[in-house]
């Protein structure tokens, strides 16, 4: 290759050669870019961990970089067989660092990972900008909360969770080992739509809510929310149907009034102290009916109160023709 220009040139048979050729190859296919500075519209090829780039020298010194000292004659470089400059490193993130030479930013790559990987070439290549707005962008990352779901393995634990926690708590118990009984034909689609709104909400509130995961409970699927330390709502998934004589679990799906609940346990999100009105309608009912007298709005009134759990069931029992049991 000696006497071949870096910059891949077309010679026409018997043409007589340039009489000043800038760049000259020798036989250990390194050459040097000096004086290549003000090149501005001229094109080089570059071959990336084996990933092909077109570029321009303007793009590769127009910033203070390992990639200047390259372009600019003050590093040697080297070429393939075919005149393709080397650069011995990964040729994934290169796009981006071409693009951050020629404007200034660039978008970063989706995942920590991938910002990560940009950042590890940024300063191969000492572009001290892209290091800083990547190494912004992961401490970034960092502040989002995590969404962490806890899952329940004993009682105690539970009661401290809910007991200890500063926010709401919704809490799903889906047991497949407790069907006593076999499941009708669509109750295993049931219950993983059930499993997969679960999900879906934490992701949706899982700053604002505590959930957890219960396996280890009595009932096949059954959602509990509570609010500041005490049981709110209880929606069981779970009911009893009989077809030819034959006894089966059945699981449900109620969507809307799994998203009604857990809207309904935002109601208890950071309250400093509780409201009574609120509490006395969602968690307590007395134990007389009838009307109360003005007397009663004294302390005595709360003596007669009760701790009530809205104990939701969306289809309890039906035989196969949808005629209610007696209890």
């Amino acid at each position: 290759m000696s006497g071949d220009s870096c910059l891949p040139h077309h010679h026409v048979q018997d043409t007589p050669a340039p009489p000043a050729p800038l760049m000259a190859c020798p036989k250990t296919k390194t050459c040097s870019y000096r004086g290549a500075v003000g090149l501005g519209n001229k094109y080089v090829h570059l071959n990336v961990g084996g990933m092909l780039f077109d570029t321009t020298l303007q793009v590769l010194t127009k910033q203070n970089s390992m990639l200047k000292a390259m372009f600019s004659g003050k590093r040697e470089v080297f070429t393939d067989k075919d005149g393709w400059i080397l650069i011995d490193r990964s040729g994934k993130h290169f796009d981006s660092i071409l693009c951050f030479l020629r404007d200034g930013t660039v978008g970063l790559p989706k995942g920590r990972q991938a910002v990560q990987e940009l950042m590890a070439e940024a300063k191969y290549y000492l572009i001290q900008d892209l290091v800083e707005l990547c190494q912004n962008a992961l401490l970034e990352k960092n502040e989002q909360p995590l969404c962490v779901i806890p899952v329940i393995t004993s009682c105690r634990e539970e009661e401290l969770l809910i007991q200890t926690s500063s926010k709401p708590v919704v809490k799903l118990v889906y047991n497949r080992s407790n069907n006593k009984y076999s499941y009708t034909s669509n109750s295993d689609d049931n219950l993983l739509k059930n499993i997969e709104l679960f999900d879906r909400l934490t992701l949706s509130f899982n700053s604002r809510v505590l959930f957890i995961k219960d396996v280890i409970g009595d009932e096949i699927c059954c959602w509990s929310f509570y609010g500041q330390g005490r049981k709110l709502t209880e929606v069981c998934c779970t009911s009893i149907v009989y077809a030819t004589e034959k006894k089966q679990t059945k699981v449900e799906f109620p969507e809307a009034r799994i998203y009604e609940e857990t809207l309904n346990s935002l109601l208890y999100e950071k309250m400093p102290l509780p409201d009574n009105s609120l509490l006395e309608v969602t968690r307590r009912t007395y134990n007389n009916s009838g009307s109360h007298s003005e007397d009663e709005e004294d302390g005595t009134r709360g003596s007669e109160l009760c701790e009530r759990v809205r104990r939701i069931h969306v289809k309890r029992y039906s035989t196969y023709d949808d005629r209610p049991l007696g209890h």
